[in-house]
């Protein structure tokens, strides 16, 4: 469950000369397994699921629920409404459910910091 958000998304918050933007320290993140972070005005997560990084939109394709208060077990975040997860490879949701599938997004660790890029995601929703 994330606690409280981080805000990339200030005057102060600088992109590397590629556009990555620091958005938490990697300790914290496997700490906390999800974080929460507003970047460039969208609400997202960063997950750290065994010994890989992900990012994805916060809100449940589905019905909107805050994903940032689900559970990430076997390479899956599971929504806290309707116990569908999602495919942290690829953002599918589980069987039996139709939703689009989660929106990810390009996510690096440089140094100790996760970094990302939030204005161009890994899966789409047919936009």
């Amino acid at each position: 469950m994330c606690g409280r958000p981080i805000l990339a998304d200030d005057a102060t918050v600088r992109p590397d000369e590629s556009g990555w933007i620091a958005v938490c320290e990697l300790d914290r993140l496997k700490a906390e397994t999800i974080v929460c972070v507003r970047v460039a005005g969208l609400d997202m997560l960063v997950i750290w699921n065994d010994g890989e990084v992900t990012a994805c939109e916060r809100a449940c394709p589905h019905e909107q629920a805050d994903l940032g208060l689900g559970q990430v077990a076997a390479g899956r975040l599971s929504c806290p409404r309707h116990a569908a997860s999602f495919d942290l490879r690829d953002g599918c949701i589980s069987s039996g459910w139709s939703s689009p599938p989660l929106r990810l997004y390009p996510v690096r660790v440089t140094g100790e910091q996760v970094c990302q890029a939030p204005l161009r995601p890994r899966a789409s929703r047919g936009n």
